[in-house]
């Protein structure tokens, strides 16, 4: 058996990927400026949503529904991905009257689809149609229809899902940060949703690991050399606080030590701290207290408030177990 030689290529790899680009970057920026009429409107139902936002499509679309699904919840919108095939043998059970459906298809006409669109039908569930067909079967039966642009695919027989598949993902982007900059979704709230990983690690506050309380070395301004050294030595972080009515009025560390070698066992704390130390507020980022860290080529940083007052320390090694250096 003989196999028929593959045929020759005009293009390049490289010419054939900056092709695929250019023809989705089109696309992008047709929806863009062809956005659906119906976006706010679907916004406004979603915020108002009590129940989950179902997410459900088939082949190539059921991927980009399972993707639009996933960054909804982690971005402050209930969602749930639902296989059609599997709602149609028990799973149609996840929908319920308090949610509302975003079923995606190409064509509008992907039969798997039938029975999702009947059970939103029967039971008054919001349904929104993501298709490139507003004649479609599925665009008729939607409450709101986001049609998408008649964009050519980028593959060479204008059949592979490429460009369809690439304008509804950025699509389904552009509803989960319509939705959650109009929730009031912020920093915080996201590491909520993240707290594993290195993307939950770059959102770590100071307070969430400095040192508090009796862990931190803190001497009086009238200390004794003694005193000081025993309480650097105890706590083990090669400096100390010194601290008056609770506020922190200057540092001593390892190199105050030594610029103060002369007469040093008869001088106070005050008299060798430096004195309007750099210090960090318990709300900044675990990683802007790392690269202060880094700028000043120092291990640790004391954690006050905005009157003063010493809340913790945060150290080189914490930043480090957290995973942000």
């Amino acid at each position: 058996m003989t196999h028929a030689a593959p045929p020759a290529l005009s293009r390049s790899p490289s010419e054939i990927a900056r092709g695929v680009l250019a023809t989705e970057a089109q696309a992008l920026s047709r929806l863009a400026g062809e956005l659906p009429p119906a976006f706010d409107a679907v916004v406004a139902d979603l915020l108002a949503l009590p129940g989950r936002v179902i997410v459900s499509g088939m082949g190539k679309s059921g991927h980009v529904a399972a993707k639009i699904a996933a960054t909804l919840a982690s971005t402050g919108t209930p969602a749930q991905f639902v296989h059609p095939g599997e709602a149609s043998h028990g799973d149609l059970g996840m929908i319920t009257r308090d949610d509302a459906a975003i079923l995606i298809s190409n064509s509008g006409e992907t039969r798997e689809l039938a029975d999702i669109i009947a059970h939103t039908r029967r039971f008054h569930i919001p349904m929104v149609a993501i298709t490139r067909r507003p004649e479609s079967t599925l665009a008729r039966q939607a409450d709101h229809l986001l049609a998408l642009p008649d964009a050519p695919e980028a593959c060479a027989i204008g059949m592979a899902p490429t460009t369809s598949t690439t304008m509804t993902m950025a699509l389904g982007d552009a509803l989960a940060v319509a939705l959650m900059e109009h929730r009031g979704f912020d920093r915080e709230s996201f590491l909520t949703f993240h707290p594993g990983g290195t993307l939950g690690a770059q959102l770590i506050q100071v307070s969430a690991v400095m040192h508090r309380g009796d862990s931190l070395p803190v001497v009086a301004p009238g200390s004794t050399m003694e005193e000081t050294l025993g309480a650097m030595s105890a706590k083990g972080f090669g400096l100390a606080a010194v601290v008056e009515a609770g506020r922190l009025v200057g540092v001593i560390t390892d190199g105050d030590l030594r610029r103060n070698l002369v007469g040093l066992a008869d001088r106070r704390a005050a008299e060798v701290a430096t004195a309007h130390p750099r210090t960090v507020p318990p709300d900044m980022l675990l990683v802007e207290a790392l690269g202060i860290m880094n700028e000043r080529r120092i291990t640790a940083l004391f954690v006050t408030d905005a009157d003063g007052a010493l809340q913790g320390l945060v150290h080189i090694h914490d930043a480090l177990r957290a995973g942000v250096a």
